[in-house]
């Protein structure tokens, strides 16, 4: 686990419990809490992809979303910590802890030694690094559980994850099955 320091109470009071979790300092120096999303964050979840621009929701979920239904909330809260993992990133925020950014991989279908990944980062929050921290710890644990690759399907206008993928490491190409969209892969 990083640490650097603790700026608020809250994260603070979070850092004394026990679990996997980071404290990691953005671009400017503003901590961060990195930790693994729990049943608890139903509602901050839900919060966050609502005050999503509408651009960053589509780049998230490769259409429109207007509207969080149960059943899309239910989906993104199904983690099971080896197949379907998600880290959220918490701030203090007016005495609660908000989350501005997650990432998350998951496997599709018989593959087990494939994960899908997705990763995104509140507008007011983007160009800090976040995504960069957030996609670290989720390839470090997408490696320790044994994955042997992760891949991420996007638009080409997504200009953020194409830099985020340069600067990981990640390989670049039109995907195969569908010449509208960008395909991401990193072997692990």
């Amino acid at each position: 686990m990083t640490s650097t320091a603790i700026h608020t109470p809250a994260l603070a009071a979070f850092a004394q419990q026990k679990g996997e979790h980071w404290i990691d300092a953005l671009n400017d120096g503003s901590p961060v809490l990195i930790r693994p999303l729990r049943a608890e964050d139903r509602d901050r979840e839900k919060a966050f992809i609502e005050n999503l621009s509408p651009t960053t929701r589509h780049h998230r979920f490769l259409g429109e979303v207007k509207e969080v239904g149960e059943a899309l909330l239910s989906q993104l809260m199904d983690v099971d910590g080896r197949e379907r993992v998600a880290y959220v990133a918490l701030v203090h925020d007016n005495g609660l802890l908000r989350e501005i950014g997650i990432s998350r991989y998951a496997t599709i279908g018989a593959d087990t030694d494939t994960c899908e990944f997705a990763v995104t980062v509140a507008d007011e929050w983007q160009h800090q690094g976040l995504d960069a921290l957030l996609m670290r710890h989720l390839v470090a644990r997408a490696k320790d559980q044994g994955f042997k690759q992760m891949y991420s399907l996007d638009c080409p206008a997504n200009h953020r994850m194409r830099e985020l993928a340069a600067t990981l490491g990640f390989n670049r190409a039109i995907d195969p099955d569908d010449a509208t969209q960008v395909r991401y892969h990193l072997a692990l």
